[in-house]
């Protein structure tokens, strides 16, 4: 049998974070305006909400 309902929205939760995890290091790491670009677009498709840059304070 399957997984219920729950687990399902549990893993594909995980699954974002991991995901934007990820992306938030490659975005530090980006050197040009085009590759932040990309990385935000690609973002932006998984969780339209998310914030890769810290505000400087």
């Amino acid at each position: 049998m399957g997984r219920c309902q729950r687990q399902r929205e549990l893993a594909r939760r995980r699954k974002r974070g991991e995901q934007l995890k990820k992306y938030r290091v490659k975005y530090a790491k980006a050197k040009s305006q085009g590759e932040k670009e990309a990385i935000t677009q690609k973002v932006f498709r998984i969780s339209p909400f998310a914030v890769l840059e810290v505000a400087a304070k």
